[in-house]
């Protein structure tokens, strides 16, 4: 993996494609990346036993997404804000019966769909930043569902789910 990253970020400017920064692809590729979640989503049948509209089910990832871009371009050492964006859906998906597993596979299935985006541009990375923007990726995204399940949680400790 080192030598394929090393290999790439020294290309001697051969490149023909002029690179982009991992957030710019994920900024680009939003709209894709939504709908590829929402096709491995409605492969869960676990999730899918929930019936919820296109919009009921992937609302919520606009929000998460732009806070996984912003941390992207957020200066190296600068402390990342606390996700607004997933205590709301922390929220909601309680409110609309989901597990805590549940809301842990969405997760999960978000960070196969972003790095899934990566490899398919890999001709357009930046390789010499890619390793620490997945890094970065992937602590956002579990950060987020961190502030998910203590929202859940916290719910959970008020009183029963609505029905």
């Amino acid at each position: 993996m080192t030598e394929i990253v090393t290999e790439r970020s020294n290309d001697n400017g051969t490149r023909t494609e002029p690179t982009e920064s991992v957030a710019d692809i994920l900024e680009r590729e939003l709209e894709a990346v939504i709908h590829d979640w929402m096709s491995l989503v409605e492969k869960q049948e676990d999730l899918t036993s929930i019936a919820l509209s296109y919009q009921e089910r992937t609302g919520h990832l606009p929000a998460l997404l732009r806070e996984v871009i912003v941390r992207l371009r957020l200066d190296a050492g600068t402390k990342a804000p606390i996700s607004v964006a997933a205590s709301h859906h922390g929220d909601l998906r309680r409110k609309q019966g989901y597990t805590v597993a549940m809301v842990v596979e969405e997760s999960r299935l978000l960070q196969v769909c972003l790095f899934t985006t990566l490899h398919k541009n890999t001709h357009r990375i930046e390789y010499s930043k890619l390793l620490l923007d997945v890094v970065t990726i992937a602590d956002e995204v579990d950060a987020q569902l961190k502030h998910q399940m203590l929202r859940y949680m916290a719910a959970n400790a008020i009183g029963p789910k609505p029905n």
